[in-house]
């Protein structure tokens, strides 16, 4: 049993905290920017709630966190009574929230100018995922730090692999984004193709999925997707941000992604739509207009 700090308590960190407590039987404190979502969990869970992220990781062995983007990272981290400031010596601050590299790399020097370690580790698997404890965790950092960081990661983990270095488990999540993006399109584009040609759908699919064409996105979204039903996963919006990162660090790095920016640019007219909060299936939707 570790002594563990939660920050985030949206719809993946509210049940990942819950598995560090249940599955994982550590001791665990949250915080959340809106308290009274700390107070739930702290309810539901046994655990306890902290008033500011420093308050939150004070004496704990592990800080985990799932926030919203670069510049929510860095207020819960090193903004006012952020964690950093709050991180004992030789604790391990554990990130799982979808940032840029650049900012994983500022803070992993930042925490070793101060004592302690840091590992960015994004998620992949959504809600669902995170509800059932199974997802795939993709991390940056020291090697002897990440295994002391595994174990407790695996409360909710499915797969937990260590790339590189700092920014590494970063730049994997873009590459997991970019792929899914023209996943996506390629099965929406399918399935308009096939509703035009006048085929039966679920026949379709339960043929080509016996083949090259399987994917996860066929496996799990195309009965939805059919039924032209969109709430069932990773929103558009989320998936902007995303693929925002991936296009400014392919700026940086010289790669070229000519689907990722066609396919980002697809889902600003489903925004424009209204599907805002749809999930990424609905690339279906503005072909069907």
């Amino acid at each position: 049993m570790a002594k563990v700090a939660f920050l985030g308590l949206g719809v993946m960190g509210f049940p990942m905290a819950g598995h560090l407590a249940v599955k994982g039987g550590h001791e665990v404190t949250v915080y959340n920017r809106t308290a009274a979502k700390s107070q739930a969990w702290a309810e539901k869970f046994g655990g306890r709630s902290a008033a500011t992220p420093k308050a939150a990781a004070e004496g704990q062995d592990f800080v985990m966190a799932c926030v919203g983007n670069d510049d929510d990272l860095r207020a819960v981290t090193i903004g006012a009574d952020g964690a950093f400031a709050g991180m004992p010596s030789g604790a391990v601050f554990v990130d799982h929230t979808t940032a840029s590299a650049e900012v994983a790399r500022q803070l992993d020097a930042e925490a070793t100018r101060r004592g302690f370690h840091f590992i960015d580790a994004p998620v992949s698997g959504g809600q669902a995922g995170a509800e059932n404890g199974v997802l795939t965790v993709m991390c940056g950092g020291n090697e002897a730090i990440y295994k002391k960081a595994e174990p407790v990661i695996a409360a909710y983990a499915r797969m937990c692999k260590l790339l590189g270095p700092a920014g590494s488990g970063q730049l994997t999540k873009m590459v997991n984004q970019i792929c899914i993006a023209g996943l996506v399109q390629g099965l929406s584009e399918g399935i308009h193709f096939a509703k035009k040609a006048g085929l039966d759908v679920p026949a379709v699919i339960d043929t080509i999925s016996k083949g090259a064409a399987q994917s996860w996105q066929m496996e799990n979204r195309y009965k939805t997707m059919n039924d032209n039903a969109y709430d069932f996963g990773f929103a558009v919006e989320w998936m902007r941000k995303d693929l925002s990162i991936c296009l400014s660090e392919a700026r940086r790095n010289g790669a070229s992604l000519p689907v990722t920016a066609l396919v980002d640019n697809f889902y600003a007219e489903v925004e424009k739509m209204g599907g805002k909060r749809w999930d990424t299936s609905s690339l279906l939707a503005r072909l069907q207009r």
